[in-house]
């Protein structure tokens, strides 16, 4: 991953901050939720507190009888290592069950990779193996397991526009993360393979007619689509990890609501779809 220019001076700071956390400082944090937050990435977070996590955070902090204390801190530089691990923050939201750096709760949603096409153009795609996918124009999130999938298909070449997953607005600003789904709205593209949570925020902040659909998962040909979304703490922070598990079982009503605001296409956790299976 890239470092930023700033990381020695930024140590530097860090250095002085730690030594500093004595007395008031530390008796502060106790009532904190110390949130390691991205500052700039809808649909998820920023710093005007827009963001699914942050209205996420307030939910948490309010059942826990805490306010929430952000460090702000882009999600794809650094942030495990020299972020929490530091102890600067103690809390990653949005992060996917099973991500190894961190200590991951219970999910609190589960979500997917989507297809999305303008309603207008009646394209009703439905999977990935659609013959149609070899002529239509694609905008695809790179590095991803739609793209991926495609490349298995041999769906290559100039039919394929690449689009940044990850946001940095230092080096890619044009890069948003919904550029891809305003380029599909204009008609840039014919469908767009995004993940989810982005399909659904942007469509609905631009009151776009799309038709999103989940894709489901290919076990047979190693193709996973769907995620579930959990809270990261440190590996050591067992308690944390506890207490946050219990507010997410209490306010599991209060975040399902906000997800469905945010326009998250969301699908049934994976146990769930294990019991179903079951009872068949």
């Amino acid at each position: 991953m890239t470092r930023p220019p700033i990381l020695a001076g930024w140590l530097v700071v860090v250095s002085v901050a730690l030594c500093a956390r004595t007395g008031p400082a530390l008796a502060d944090e106790a009532k904190q939720l110390r949130v390691c937050g991205d500052p700039n990435n809808l649909p998820f977070s920023n710093e005007k507190l827009e963001g699914i996590e942050n209205k996420i955070a307030d939910v948490i902090a309010k059942d826990l009888g805490l306010t929430v204390a952000y460090t702000w801190w882009p999600h794809q530089r650094g942030l495990i290592k020299r972020v929490l691990n530091t102890r600067r923050c103690d809390i990653l939201l949005g992060i996917p069950k099973g991500y190894d750096p961190v200590l991951w709760t219970k999910p609190y949603y589960r979500t997917g990779y989507v297809i999305a096409s303008r309603k207008d153009r009646g394209l009703k795609l439905r999977s990935l193996d659609d013959p149609r996918f070899k002529t239509l124009k694609i905008g695809v999130q790179v590095n991803t397991p739609p793209h991926d999938a495609l490349g298995q298909r041999g769906i290559t070449g100039d039919n394929i526009v690449g689009y940044q997953l990850m946001f940095d607005s230092n080096f890619h600003a044009e890069d948003y993360p919904g550029k891809l789904v305003e380029d599909l709205i204009a008609g840039s593209v014919d469908v767009a393979l995004v993940w989810g949570p982005i399909a659904g925020y942007f469509a609905k902040k631009k009151a776009a007619p799309l038709e999103i659909v989940v894709l489901e998962d290919r076990p047979e040909t190693g193709n996973r689509f769907a995620f579930e979304i959990s809270m990261g703490v440190r590996k050591s922070d067992k308690e944390l990890k506890a207490k946050l598990e219990e507010a997410l079982a209490r306010r599991h009503d209060e975040i399902r609501h906000i997800l469905e605001d945010f326009g998250v296409p969301l699908l049934p956790a994976a146990e769930e779809k294990a019991g179903d299976k079951r009872a068949r």
